[in-house]
């Protein structure tokens, strides 16, 4: 069991069963308020922390207190863990901001279980493969640019939905590199450097779309701006660094519009905010791996089956893919 800097003992949410005691803090995802059937206001959220997160509802609320409840994105709150619907609830008694100091953050915000310089490594390798001298170079002025890559080790990939932990976004990167060296052997006809550079440039303006030190949320760039367009700013400086790099000669007009597209165009549709559709076989290539990674990811968060009780046999709804789901692996005995 973790302690708070000022000697208190945490409770893992991983710890929690139903009629649990809870007295402590934690991180709020997504708080808001609601009306019940009858109209009247309640407070719902989830709480987390680095062990997992359970939704969470204070049943009665005045909607005015609601900002400063959430003010640090961190509450401490007092209440009972309940089951409703095979899953464990906690049931809001009192509960009110909280401000975490940085020993207090290794509790309360999830974290990857990979090796974050490891992960690095392996994406360095991978990208350092690329053939072509105008790509490598601008892979160079990336890499090269110490605080976007500790901003690219730490952020999450989200804030809620798939890689929401500090290094998801590095894991997630990690991960999209590996399928696609592992798949694009079967698609000759693809170009390799294409599908890698924007695999890592694709959610990399969410380091500054998304800060992580107050709880997860979005910065200012984050919601006036958004991490594809940014992405795309980021990207016509780096060309001009890697111009620079190789004497000044000019970046090809098609491949740069090339690597803008799967950028602008890798969530697929334009009601999941790419302003394109994807248009070249390589940008449909990056966009459907990114979608499967991340649902993957959604999935397998979901099920938790590390953490399985029994009667605990379907996830709540996961509204980012339309369904429950079912929780035990049908091949592990009973």
């Amino acid at each position: 069991m973790a302690q708070y800097s000022d000697g208190r003992y945490h409770l893992d949410i991983s710890e929690m069963t139903s009629g649990t005691r809870v007295d402590g803090a934690y991180s709020l995802v997504n708080p808001q308020v609601a009306p019940k059937r009858d109209g009247s206001p309640y407070f719902k959220c989830l709480v987390r922390d680095s062990t997992g997160e359970i939704p969470a509802r204070l049943w009665s609320i005045d909607p005015a207190s609601a900002e400063e409840i959430t003010r640090t994105g961190y509450a401490w709150i007092s209440g009972c863990t309940e089951t409703y619907k095979d899953q464990i609830q906690l049931k809001i008694e009192e509960i009110k901001s909280y401000e975490p100091d940085d020993a207090d953050l290794a509790i309360l915000l999830p974290h990857t279980t990979q090796d974050v310089q490891a992960m690095f490594d392996e994406v360095c390798g991978i990208m350092r493969s690329v053939k072509d001298p105008m790509i490598r170079a601008l892979v160079d002025s990336y890499l090269e640019d110490e605080q976007l890559m500790r901003r690219f080790r730490q952020a999450p990939a989200a804030v809620a939905l798939h890689h929401a932990f500090i290094g998801g976004l590095l894991e997630h990167t990690r991960q999209l590199l590996k399928i696609a060296d592992a798949s694009l052997p079967l698609y000759p006809e693809l170009n390799r450097d294409l599908i890698l550079i924007g695999l890592f440039l694709h959610d990399l303006g969410k380091g500054y779309e998304l800060q992580w030190q107050r709880g997860f949320d979005y910065t200012l760039t984050g919601n006036l701006v958004g991490h594809i367009v940014f992405g795309v700013q980021l990207l016509g400086v780096k060309i001009k660094v890697a111009e620079q790099a190789l004497g000044g000669e000019r970046f090809p007009l098609p491949l740069r519009h090339c690597i803008e597209h799967i950028i602008l165009s890798h969530h697929g549709k334009r009601e999941y905010g790419s302003p394109v559709l994807p248009s070249t076989p390589e940008a449909i290539f990056v966009s459907q791996l990114d979608n499967l990674d991340a649902k993957t990811a959604m999935a397998l968060s979901a099920a938790d089956r590390s953490n399985l009780k029994p009667g605990q046999t379907f996830s709540e709804k996961i509204w980012a893919l339309e369904t429950k789901i079912y929780r035990p692996d049908p091949s592990s005995p009973v």
